[in-house]
């Protein structure tokens, strides 16, 4: 137990010092609200202990609360700092907000006080407010820059894409000269999908600044999602003119493999390698490309020659060196790299790459072995190896097993919507359809805009022919919370055709085939496409999707049936 009088000497000496500092400012700052506390009195001793004793529980909310009365009362802007980083640990965001706008009025120099503020209040949706919040940050020409780069990254959650246009280009105005404020001018006017706006603030940008990579690498982006030869035959020129533009010809080679041009990115790779001196953080990432295009042998180079040279996350590299064992189908080496991985933040991940080649090279009961002698896990952690376990179940064909594991762990954890759409899954493969509904309803129920559960229970129902125009309903409610998901496209084809409209069906199954050439979607593209009378297109779509699934269930049954 502390002694008290001497905790409320040092406040009362920490207090009195802090309105002399105030004090002083307060010749040149009138400010707004006069203090009602201006000495260690009982009050302020009372509240300050509170708020110590409150942080050092962990109750963080009511530490905050604390410390902003005593702000409020005192107009200390230190005490107001207190209470919105307590407020910010204690997830609590409106009394940050409130916290760091009283801490941003007491002291108005403060960037970091500007930088909650303006984090918080367009956290909250509101831009108006968090625009001069802003605007003040954007006045200190040391880092100006940054702010102008960061823009957008902090408006990125805004919904309405104009208004964030319009706010940056107010905030850039003042700094015409200045390459990245055009910059965020172009990413603001991209993402409100103003194309021509864009292009033009980028052409400023370069005008302003020559061969800047960063307003190359976003021309290259924009050029992309118009055509990949068009952003190709772009980095190639501004690598003629520029040939040290090191982040650019990294963008280009990522492009290359992107497109399935090995052979062309090699040499990118070589000579990014070669240019950078060695860098580990540039061998590593030449290493994660190799690896992405197959080219195992030469990410096991540059990997290994990050290793040498010092990169700073070595457990990453062991986790890559280790997937590209799998891939060389060499597990014991593979084992090797995960087990190296002996602790910090990617030992699970170690231990979880590691049990799947246990799994597959001993057996599913040792890998699970494995995995339950790991401790110390938070509940997310617990949870991701609760699902991990199921799924070398589920693979082993196991499937009451994994059943039985997700139901005591769906009831240990009962708001996970995860676990809760696993086991429901787990159900419907131990044939306990009742159980599939009720938890994915409940699922519904639980996260309203949990996509893959609605897409799973109107699947289900379609492939089992019965409650189609609820099945249709469902799949068409997950295909608005995720557009574009090929899965649930799927899904709806399939209803289609439940129901009947072969037309919507194939177009449906073709568009999900086009973005995924998935065994079970070519499964029900062939079937849809027999049922029109195209048997040959429909053999075609098999016989290619057998050559790379050979052993997939519905992809074998679906052939089977129309085998002639």
């Amino acid at each position: 137990m502390p002694n008290i009088r001497k905790v409320v000497l040092t406040l009362a000496i920490c207090f009195a010092s802090s309105h002399a500092a105030y004090a002083e400012s307060a010749s040149t700052v009138q400010p707004k609200v006069q203090p009602k506390i201006t000495q260690a009195n009982a009050e302020f001793v009372y509240k300050y202990l509170l708020g110590e004793i409150a942080g050092q529980r962990g109750e963080l909310s009511l530490a905050s609360q604390l410390f902003l009365d005593l702000a409020k009362q005192t107009r200390d802007a230190r005490l107001a700092e207190r209470a919105a980083r307590a407020a910010a640990y204690a997830n609590q965001p409106a009394l940050a907000l409130q916290a760091s706008t009283l801490w941003t009025e007491l002291d108005p120099n403060s960037t970091e006080a500007q930088q909650a503020a303006s984090q918080l209040l367009v956290a909250s949706g509101n831009l108006k407010d968090a625009k001069p919040q802003i605007k003040k940050l954007l006045t200190k020409e040391d880092t100006r820059a940054n702010g102008f780069l960061y823009l957008n990254t902090l408006l990125a959650k805004q919904r309405d894409k104009q208004e964030v246009l319009e706010v940056v280009q107010d905030l850039a105005k003042p700094y015409p000269k200045l390459p990245e404020a055009h910059f965020a001018v172009a990413q603001a006017a991209f993402f409100a999908d103003k194309m021509d706006l864009a292009t033009a603030a980028l052409a400023e940008a370069d005008k302003q600044r020559p061969g800047w990579e960063p307003g190359a690498q976003m021309h290259g982006q924009m050029l992309f999602k118009e055509s990949p030869e068009k952003a190709l035959d772009f980095y190639r020129s501004f690598l003629k003119k520029y040939p040290n533009a090191n982040e650019v010809r990294m963008a280009y080679a990522k492009t290359l493999v992107n497109q399935k041009k090995i052979q062309e990115a090699k040499p990118e790779f070589i000579r990014l390698v070669e240019s950078s001196k060695g860098s580990p953080e540039v061998s590593a990432v030449v290493g994660l490309l190799s690896l992405e295009s197959g080219e195992y042998t030469m990410a096991d180079q540059y990997f290994e020659q990050a290793l040498k040279n010092g990169f700073k996350e070595p457990d990453q590299l062991h986790l890559y060196l280790g997937r590209s064992a799998e891939k060389q189908k060499n597990d014991t080496r593979a084992l090797n790299w995960y087990d190296k991985i002996q602790s910090g933040e990617l030992y699970l991940d170690g231990r979880l790459a590691a049990a799947q080649v246990v799994a597959r090279t001993n057996n599913v009961d040792a890998a699970i072995s494995m995995l339950d002698d790991i401790n110390d896990l938070t509940v997310e952690q617990q949870i991701t190896v609760i699902q991990t376990e199921a799924n070398l179940l589920g693979h082993a064909k196991r499937h009451q097993e994994a059943f039985d594991l997700l139901q005591k762990a769906n009831t240990s954890f009962p708001e996970s919507a995860e676990l809760t759409y696993d086991f429901a899954m787990a159900a419907e493969r131990a044939g306990k359809l009742d159980v599939m509904e009720d938890a994915l309803y409940k699922l519904i129920k639980m996260r309203p805009d949990y996509a893959a559960a609605y897409n799973a229970l109107g699947y289900s129902y379609a492939d089992r022919n019965i409650k189609l125009i609820e099945a249709k309903t469902l799949i068409e409610t997950a295909l608005k919370l995720s557009p574009g998901d090929h899965y649930i496209m799927d899904s709806l084809g399939w209803v289609y055709f439940r129901l009947g409209d072969l037309p919507n069906a194939v177009e449906q199954l073709r568009q999900a085939y086009a973005i995924q050439a998935d065994p079970e979607i070519a499964a029900h593209l062939g079937e849809v496409l027999w049922k029109q009378g195209q048997q040959e297109e429909a053999k075609r779509i098999w016989e290619q999707a057998l050559k790379a699934y050979p052993e997939n269930d519905v992809l074998l049954a679906t052939t089977k049936k129309f085998k002639s």
